[in-house]
């Protein structure tokens, strides 16, 4: 059962950003698992857009993507966000070995609103539309995950919300800087769109010495 708020095909910006933020749930939990992040054993799998999807069940994970994909969720709704990274980083050099790019553009919609107030546009676009949209965007992560350099240390990962200029960070949170690859290859991806925002997903990656 999705959480996007629709009724009569009317999707709210608060309905849309429900939407990406459920993917960036599976989709992050998916690449976790591919990656090899994490054993294999700490995670379940789920159906979702139709396929089996591996979700992680360590409690400091899940703890740790609600919290991110809340306020997430927050500021998307007042299209504050335009873009969510989830890096991959070597846990004993530090070194960005991968960077997930959830790139995030707001779009109009075609809704009643007459434009003056962006909070109360509506997309009619299908659900049902949407979620194929997904679909094929996570069986794309799948596809290129297979070709991507295998990670042969032991791995960490962080997310880093992309926030518009004037925004107000939480007290517990921290700004960071930009994120860097050397000998960066980089791999975009299908995107999907509600109406109101548009996601792109792309992967830059460190090519093999």
């Amino acid at each position: 059962m999705s959480t996007a708020q629709a009724t009569k095909n009317c999707i709210t910006l608060k309905g849309s950003a429900q939407i990406i933020v459920e993917y960036l749930k599976y989709g992050i939990n998916s690449i976790l698992f591919q990656r090899g992040i994490y054993p294999a054993e700490n995670f379940d799998s789920t159906q979702q857009y139709g396929l089996t999807i591996l979700m992680s069940k360590d409690p400091k994970i899940t703890t740790f993507l609600q919290n991110v994909l809340k306020q997430t969720e927050e500021w998307l709704s007042k299209n504050m966000i335009n873009k969510i990274s989830m890096v991959i980083t070597n846990a004993h050099t530090k070194e960005v070995l991968e960077c997930w790019d959830f790139k995030m553009q707001a779009e109009v919609g075609d809704g009643d609103s007459d434009g003056k107030d962006p909070s109360k546009q509506t997309s009619s676009k299908q659900l049902s539309r949407i979620q194929n949209e997904i679909r094929d965007v996570m069986r794309q992560i799948s596809a290129t995950v297979s070709y991507l350099p295998l990670l042969d240390c032991i791995c960490t990962f962080d997310v880093m919300i992309h926030t518009l200029q004037n925004t107000e960070i939480p007290a517990q949170w921290d700004e960071t800087g930009a994120v860097f690859i050397q000998n960066a290859q980089a791999v975009q991806l299908r995107s999907f769109s509600t109406g109101l925002h548009k996601v792109d997903t792309v992967v830059n990656y460190k090519m093999s010495s």
